[in-house]
């Protein structure tokens, strides 16, 4: 299955600690910020915990399998690059036009959730109303404030993954030093009773059944990893690359259970839904302070610059690498010679980012879901590709694991599909899906037009 590493004009200089960043800083964003009141009203405290807990353990060995994958294919286009040794072009490059997806459509998310978390700390940013969709207003402040944030991320990414690994790495641990002051005092001041009902009305299974659907979008970013390895500097073990795929996850699945759990400790979660009060305004109501929501906000601002900056990075490297292959036009492969980045998939994303965010906050619900099944998609491909390279290679080493990962993103897809199933599709979801793959069908280049890329 190994092959050698990809020959690329991406410049190599990430290290260990930039994976891990990648990896976990593209998982976790603000949800557990601005929608926690959608979880809980989803799974209650219980459903929420049981949700993200069996979600992770669930995605773990599609994690396993990237790991390997990465180790032996370090290539930019991950799922394409997987895909492309054992299927037909059609089938990599819907691999990959589904990943993009998974991975562009969080940074409208962040564009529009920069001014929802803004607002609560600068109520004017609620002033100067502009229109609405879906009954949601668009206000002035908040649409310059996602614009400009879009702008500054695709100028990080543009001026180098260097400086891209670093803004992650400060943005990454700035979270964790508040997540872990805000979870102590949290634990420390709460009560049990705070907790009850443990389940939504719906009853345990349906609770846990609505948060599960959800966790894969909140844990799609894993794989981010590989989609940056040809960047990673030359004396840098792939194993190492395959470690930090499942350490990414295990801390992502962590984080959000302890988030769940403190929120709902501190401050009755029945409550909470009612008045559809994000986080910080929880603890601000139990403590009898806003210092903590301060705190807070202030975690919530580093993880939404990670999280955009990371789904950037991974959205642009697969863009990129279709264009390399010529799977779309091969203007969209090209890499800027001074500071070796893929600079028109950068300013590509970054505009469809901008343009997102004129929708504002009706985007945000229909993302979460839309995201679940897409990045499934991705992850079924490449367990599906190890499962064929390691038959290929007279190989059994993961490829139980591999299977397992496949029927778990199948089952994934299938929730969000199936009209029958609750939480399934509404019809904004199935317009965003629907638009995508139209666009994908008028951006594929026939093969007569386009060469056949060569790894190595």
């Amino acid at each position: 299955m190994a092959s050698p590493p990809t020959s690329t004009a991406l410049r190599r200089t990430l290290g260990a600690l930039e994976y891990f960043t990648f990896g976990f800083g593209s998982m976790v964003g603000v949800g557990w910020l601005v929608i926690m009141d959608d979880w809980l009203g989803r799974g209650g405290p219980g459903g929420a915990i049981l949700g993200f807990l069996g979600g992770t353990l669930l995605i773990l060995p599609v994690a396993r399998t990237y790991g390997r994958l990465v180790r032996a294919i370090p290539d930019a286009g991950a799922e394409i690059a997987y895909t492309e040794r054992v299927f037909p072009r059609d089938v990599s490059f819907a691999a990959g036009w589904m990943m993009v997806l998974a991975y562009a459509i969080v940074c409208p998310w962040e564009a529009v959730a920069i001014g929802n978390l803004l607002a609560r700390i600068i109520p004017a940013m609620n002033d100067f109303p502009l229109y609405a969709v879906a009954g949601k207003v668009i206000t002035l402040p908040r649409l310059v404030a996602g614009l400009a944030l879009t702008a500054g991320i695709g100028l990080i990414n543009y001026r180098g993954i260097r400086l891209s690994g670093r803004f992650q790495d400060v943005m990454t641990f700035g979270l964790l030093a508040c997540f872990a002051l805000f979870v102590g005092l949290g634990f420390a001041r709460g009560s049990a009773s705070n907790v009850q009902p443990l389940f939504a009305p719906a009853g345990p299974f349906i609770s846990v059944l609505l948060v599960a659907q959800i966790v894969p979008y909140f844990l799609t970013g894993f794989d981010a990893i590989p989609k940056a390895s040809e960047e990673a500097r030359a004396d840098l073990a792939a194993s190492t690359l395959s470690r930090m795929v499942s350490l990414a996850l295990i801390a992502a699945g962590v984080f959000y259970v302890l988030v769940v759990a403190v929120v709902a400790w501190v401050y009755p979660w029945t409550g909470l839904v009612a008045q559809h009060l994000g986080t910080e305004a929880a603890f601000a109501k139990a403590f009898g302070s806003e210092w903590i929501a301060r705190v807070i906000l202030g975690g919530a601002l580093l993880s939404l610059l990670k999280i955009f900056n990371g789904s950037l990075v991974g959205a642009t490297r697969l863009l990129y690498a279709l264009g390399r292959r010529s799977l779309v036009h091969p203007w969209l492969g090209t890499v800027d010679r001074r500071f070796g980045t893929p600079s028109v998939s950068i300013l590509v994303i970054t505009l469809l980012t901008a343009a997102g965010a004129f929708f504002g906050d009706a985007l945000l619900v229909p993302i979460t879901e839309v995201g679940s099944a897409v990045g499934a998609v991705g992850w079924c491909a490449a367990c599906v590709a190890f499962i064929a390279l390691s038959r290929r290679g007279n190989e059994r080493d993961g490829v139980a694991v591999a299977a397992f990962g496949a029927l778990v993103s199948v089952a994934i897809v299938l929730m969000k599909l199936i009209p029958a199933v609750p939480g399934s599709f509404g019809w904004a979801e199935w317009v965003t899906l629907g638009g995508w793959c139209v666009l994908g069908l008028l951006l594929r280049r026939p093969l007569a037009s386009a060469p056949r890329f060569h790894a190595h």
